[in-house]
């Protein structure tokens, strides 16, 4: 009983008892359902848990919440996808907020109500706009069109069953086999493009390997290109040089200095005059803010998002606030007018500061807190046995970090259940080959 208990955590409400979001004296609407916005949806919980002015309603267009650390294990299925989308509706109802799956349009400052998708309007006193990013494809030609990108479980899904795909055709092939088929090229050599390009490795040579004997592993062609000087540029020197020597042993091509010119059906074009044959890329080079944000009517940077002070409310607005990778904010560290960096670990501190300012804007306390960065590190996973992680300073790789990415990740699962499964996957990965399918409901490209 007592483990069911802690899988399965008591709503903060039953039922019965909690007030409809739109009869709260003050009403905090969140848009968004990632780290930064549940975050701060979270938060505002807690921080009134004795209290009954405050409503917390989330909107969001979907109704799960993505743990993008674990993403790129779902190539390999070394993670079930199921694990990595949590159910958002019911961790918030759990904390005491209420959650409506809806996509914005536009928002009615003036009456204070978001309209969403339907015409369906939501009313707030205080606004938090946590919407996210998408791919930047920089006007490279080709890129859109011929591309898979790394931005979700449904992505992660898409280059594993590319990569069975191919397998399936050229086992029907007799005589040649083109070698765009077997050719797949990580284009971005950031934590993700890094970790995407490991996991189709283990896919290949670990799952896939022998239940197609008659294709030989080493015929594959995994190609890592990044445009600048170094992969992992914002890791140490000595932690950039552990990751690429791993995968250079396991046989990824890594280029730095390598820019896309032009992406078509079957070749990579590089700014060198190399062109590479491949039918299978996947993009990972580039972020900006998520494009819905030019309907919302408010101040913006189209390359880094909208504009806000230190105190995190958007530039004009009393009572409005945006955060995470839609949101342009000052890094008070730095004296050139650089940006915080888009990252979970960036949007979980803004929330939790757009947290407790919005209680002291309700409240009418003076002196709201100001933002300040304070990264905490990095870490980055290549295979179930290695990993180079940055932590407030430290830095080690190999096996104990690969053990330690685990464990850190584990933790921060916001479901109980997510992680008992794949804590149970991890053990059984470590005696028994994954079973690995095509999924068709994301095979369409």
């Amino acid at each position: 009983m007592g483990l069911k208990k802690a899988l399965n955590p008591r709503p903060r409400y039953a039922p019965w008892e909690k007030p409809p979001y739109g009869e709260f004296e003050n009403k905090v609407l969140v848009v968004g359902g990632g780290f930064g916005g549940y975050t701060v949806a979270k938060d505002i919980c807690k921080l009134t848990e004795r209290r009954d002015d405050v409503g917390v309603l989330v909107i969001a267009r979907d109704n799960f919440f993505t743990f993008w650390p674990m993403v790129p294990g779902i190539v390999s299925s070394d993670i079930d996808a199921r694990n990595v989308a949590q159910p958002l509706r019911r961790a918030l109802i759990t904390s005491g907020a209420s959650f409506r799956r809806a996509e914005v349009k536009t928002v009615d400052y003036e009456r204070k109500v978001v309209v969403a998708d339907g015409g369906i309007e939501f009313p707030f006193d205080h606004l938090v706009i946590s919407l996210g990013g998408q791919p930047n494809f920089f006007g490279i030609p080709g890129v859109e069109e011929h591309s898979l990108t790394m931005r979700g479980v449904e992505d992660a899904e898409r280059i594993r069953n590319r990569v069975i795909e191919r397998f399936e055709e050229v086992s029907l092939i007799r005589g040649e086999v083109p070698e765009s088929k077997l050719t797949f090229v990580v284009i971005g050599g950031g934590a993700t493009g890094v970790e995407t390009a490991s996991e189709i490795h283990s896919l290949v040579h670990e799952s896939l390997a022998p239940d197609y004997p008659n294709i030989d592993p080493h015929r594959v062609r995994i190609f890592l290109l990044e445009g600048l000087p170094n992969i992992l540029p914002e890791l140490d020197p000595a932690l950039r040089k552990a990751a690429r020597t791993r995968l250079v042993n396991e046989r990824i091509d890594v280029r730095t200095g390598a820019m896309a010119t032009e992406i078509t059906e079957n070749c990579v074009q590089l700014k060198s005059g190399e062109t590479i044959s491949t039918e299978n890329v996947i993009w990972t080079a580039g972020n900006r803010p998520n494009q819905a944000i030019t309907d919302l009517g408010l101040p913006y940077d189209e390359r880094t998002g909208i504009k806000v002070g230190l105190d995190l409310r958007v530039e004009g607005h009393e009572n409005v606030w945006a955060i995470g990778d839609c949101a342009s904010v000052a890094d008070k560290r730095q004296d050139d007018g650089r940006i915080v960096p888009p990252t979970a670990q960036a949007a979980i501190q803004q929330g939790h500061v757009v947290a407790r300012n919005v209680l002291k804007s309700i409240d009418g306390e003076p002196g709201l807190e100001e933002f300040e960065y304070k990264p905490l590190g990095q870490l980055v996973e290549l295979g179930s046995d290695f990993a180079v992680n940055e932590v407030m300073g430290v830095r080690f790789t190999g096996l104990i970090a690969a053990l330690f990415w685990r464990m850190t990740y584990l933790v921060r699962l916001n479901s109980p259940q997510s992680r008992a499964r794949i804590a149970a996957d991890w053990l059984l990965g470590a005696v028994l080959r994954p079973a690995v399918t095509q999924t068709r409901g994301t095979s369409k490209e």
